[in-house]
């Protein structure tokens, strides 16, 4: 596991997705939260995790989340809509010490929120086939008609930080374009990589259409846990972020570089050869 030597942290917030996507996540938890140290674990290694098996996304998922309490994580935020479909209730049984905040598809404010009873929902294939999303849909949008599309190819695309080109303009074209002849009044992000191709979004769907992206509902919900904590911690005001990669390293920094992310240290790690172990493998790499 991660050596002690590198971090001194005991009360930090622990977020993982399958590779960048979950940055969306982490700063929108930044904003609202300033005093505690995070550490963000990428698994560019395996990216993406929308084609894979349940079964193998909730896995990873466990070695991913003992990781991050091994490094000091006292909650966890599983920033991947995939993992959270996949793993989220498993999780939340082996470590019922821990909470856990996971990504729920937001279609509930979207069925309450259309005028024309139609929502179009971006998501991965894992995602469409877990009971999380699956149980939303059930409870909140009966009287919706759902219209649903993989894009398939797009997270590849954002992990390269192709944010506006040509080649993810068409997926996403591909994707919506069908929507909006059937009428959809909103689009439901229902992966975190997809983000931080919202303005892209945007231009083709057009200014009357809610996108609507969860990242902000789940910072309020960490937010909320962290409130409710009744005893004091030794890491307040400390806004330090940890980013760890099991994938290629420049490759990372120079996704960091085109986001706005403050403050961080970048790790590269790497999975043991029969993948329940994650180790530091570099030394760190200082950042403004």
């Amino acid at each position: 596991m991660m050596e002690e030597t590198i971090f001194h942290l005991k009360n930090a917030i622990g977020v993982f997705d399958s590779g960048v996507g979950g940055l969306s996540v982490l700063r929108e938890i930044r904003k609202q939260i300033t005093n505690f140290p995070i550490i963000y674990f990428g698994d560019q290694f395996h990216v993406p995790y929308g084609p894979r098996e349940l079964e193998e996304v909730n896995s990873l998922s466990s070695v991913i989340t003992q990781f991050l309490i091994s490094s000091g994580s006292r909650i966890i935020v599983v920033a991947c809509n995939t993992a959270s479909a996949a793993a989220l209730y498993p999780l939340r049984e082996k470590f019922p010490h821990i909470p856990f905040v996971g990504m729920e598809p937001a279609v509930k404010p979207a069925a309450e929120n259309t005028h024309t009873g139609k929502v179009g929902v971006l998501a991965t294939p894992a995602t469409f086939h877990g009971k999380l999303y699956n149980s939303v849909v059930e409870r909140f949008a009966k009287n919706v008609e759902i219209y649903q599309n993989t894009c398939s190819g797009l997270v590849q695309e954002i992990e390269k930080g192709n944010f506006r080109g040509i080649e993810t303009r068409k997926i996403l074209e591909n994707a919506l374009f069908p929507m909006l002849e059937q009428k959809i009044d909103a689009v439901v992000l229902g992966c975190t990589h997809y983000s931080f191709v919202i303005p892209l979004i945007k231009e083709i769907v057009g200014p009357d259409i809610n996108v609507i992206d969860p990242a902000p509902a789940v910072a309020r919900q960490t937010a909320r846990i962290l409130s409710e904590w009744n005893n004091p911690v030794d890491d307040f005001n400390d806004n330090r972020i940890f980013l760890i990669t099991s994938g290629q390293k420049q490759k990372f920094e120079k996704f960091i570089s085109l986001i706005a992310i403050e403050n961080y240290e970048i790790f590269q790690a790497n999975w043991s050869l029969d993948k329940r172990e994650i180790n530091i493998v570099q030394n760190k790499n200082d950042h403004p």
